[in-house]
């Protein structure tokens, strides 16, 4: 095992140790250790297939829109919608 010192800025820190008091973790380190076992076990999978011309193309157009001053949305809207839409979905399915 080897001892790993890193710097974080503030505002990293601060994130770090709030999801690692949130994941139940005793110190950050752990939490760190969690991540990068984590992210360093998994097999990575190559999804430049998913990346067609047709595709970047599309986001292109939305990255334009977007610069233009077109609608965004903010993570409370988009939950807010998929909450609606899963319990559509529900009381349509009777799940």
């Amino acid at each position: 095992m080897h001892d790993v010192q890193i710097q974080l800025t503030d505002q990293l820190y601060d994130e770090a140790n709030r999801r690692a008091v949130d994941a139940g973790f005793n110190t950050i380190g752990e939490f760190v250790t969690d991540v990068l076992t984590g992210e360093l076990t998994q097999d990575t999978e190559d999804f430049d297939y998913l990346f067609t011309p047709e595709r970047i193309a599309h986001l292109d157009r939305v990255a334009a829109s977007v610069k233009a001053g077109g609608k965004t949305y903010t993570t409370e809207e988009v939950r807010a919608h998929l909450a609606a839409t899963r319990s559509d979905w529900i009381r349509k399915n009777g799940q």
